[in-house]
């Protein structure tokens, strides 16, 4: 088994799981449909294409939340291009400036050819909607011979530099990390989501429920501030000091 580890990057990002209608939400992290989409897109696959569609599905995926971001509601009207007629009012929910780090565990040779796809997309990959292309490049790398839960676990903080320095104060930061659990770690408690994609076709798209484990990591902060050598203390300084010496 192999890992293919994606950064997912952007000014806004949406990631909806039960979106319908005029009301389209996103998750806090990216779902599985929606990296498997991007990943069949890169390939070049046709949304009809179940067949194709299969062994991507077949992956077992993670995601681990480097940067949560802020969620923000944007407020849309239209008109219709050719009657004029006004358009439903509808809402749209994104994610804004954050970052979060996606994996998929499987074959080796199948995660070598979309990683191979990412560098050269078919179609341009896109986080959850059209509208919200990558700041930074998708792929990470694939990585031999280790599981999903290590692969999330290894790779170093991927959260802005401005995000980072937040967090200076903090040789390590805790993240949450969201996966799908194997099937040893089963125990009927875990979360489910209806995620998984079975056909992303525009007549029948259909989606099955997928386990969703949720577990933290600490990692380093490599902006963190340098420790105080022992003994060092902060010397005494008071502005009020010279004030008092000229009024006394």
């Amino acid at each position: 088994m192999s890992v293919l580890s994606l950064r997912l990057a952007g000014p806004l990002q949406a990631w909806g799981a039960s979106a319908r209608f005029i009301r389209r939400t996103t998750e806090s992290a990216p779902t599985k449909s929606g990296v498997i989409g991007m990943l069949a897109a890169a390939q070049g696959l046709q949304r009809g294409d179940d067949a194709g569609l299969a062994p991507l599905s077949a992956l077992r995926f993670g995601v681990r939340i480097d940067q949560p971001g802020t969620r923000i509601r944007d407020f849309q009207t239209a008109h219709h291009a050719v009657t004029g007629k006004s358009m439903p009012l509808s809402e749209r929910f994104y994610l804004a400036d954050a970052v979060f780090v996606a994996a998929l565990e499987g074959d080796h040779t199948l995660l070598t050819t979309l990683h191979t796809a990412l560098r050269a997309p078919v179609y341009p990959p896109y986080l959850g909607r059209r509208s919200c292309p990558p700041s930074l490049p998708v792929e990470l790398g694939v990585h031999p011979g280790i599981s999903l839960d290590q692969a999330l676990r290894n790779e170093p903080w991927q959260a802005s530099a401005w995000h980072q320095k937040r967090h200076r104060d903090r040789p390590t930061v805790t993240l949450v990390i969201l996966r799908e659990a194997t099937s040893a770690e089963r125990d009927g408690q875990e979360d489910v989501l209806r995620d998984q994609p079975l056909s992303f076709a525009a007549e029948h798209r259909r989606h099955a429920l997928r386990t969703v484990l949720s577990t933290t990591v600490n990692v380093p902060n490599p902006l963190a501030r340098p420790a105080r050598p022992p003994g060092h203390t902060v010397p005494h300084h008071d502005p009020l000091d010279g004030l008092e010496e000229e009024t006394a």
